[in-house]
């Protein structure tokens, strides 16, 4: 291997994810006492179909709830304090449901947790939208480094990483597979050895 070779590990497989998702939707439902007045706003790409999953754990622990009337997709793309230094995406559609997010307790859900500056561009979104009663944060990796005063309420895995270390998170619905292969749901640590 060369001094500047590319290292991979993975760190939280399917299963592990899964169960991860599983203990977020119990402590999402136990911090608000129900499925009462509860919205998941997801971050694009990868935490709205996370936030679909926490939705529909959610219903099977509450019956009655339907996972696509509490479940949202939040752009922040324009809301981003990093446009003029990062590649432009083509932004997403915001997506709020019927009942909207005002007086709602509204849990913001993305893949990982870095630096902040997206989930601080979140929260400026949101207030476009309306008047939440309280936001809460959810986030599959907590991997540190924060650059502002934010940090989640549920994880599902804390993961000490070096700056220099890239965490990928690979889902089955926003990560195609190698032909023939299916589409698998992973997160990995890459790094240089």
């Amino acid at each position: 291997m060369t001094a500047d070779a590319i290292s991979s590990r993975t760190v939280l497989s399917s299963a592990d994810i899964d169960r991860a998702l599983t203990r977020i939707a119990y402590e999402i439902l136990e911090a608000n006492k129900g499925p009462e007045d509860l919205v998941l706003m997801g971050i694009p790409r990868r935490g709205y179909p996370l936030a679909r999953r926490l939705a529909a754990k959610i219903a099977a622990a509450a019956p009655g709830v339907d996972p696509a009337a509490i479940t949202g997709q939040l752009d922040v793309t324009m809301f981003r304090d990093d446009l003029a230094r990062r590649p432009t995406r083509p932004p997403y559609a915001t997506r709020v449901p019927v009942t909207g997010i005002d007086d709602k307790v509204v849990v913001l859900v993305d893949d990982v947790l870095y630096s902040g500056r997206t989930i601080r561009s979140a929260l400026d979104a949101l207030v476009d939208l309306g008047r939440p009663r309280i936001v809460r944060l959810a986030v599959l990796v907590d991997r540190g480094h924060r650059e502002l005063p934010i940090r989640a309420d549920h994880v599902g895995k804390n993961l000490p990483t070096s700056s220099l270390e890239q965490v990928r998170v690979r889902l089955a619905e926003t990560d195609s597979a190698a032909p023939g292969e299916a589409a698998t749901d992973e997160v990995v640590i890459e790094g240089t050895a």
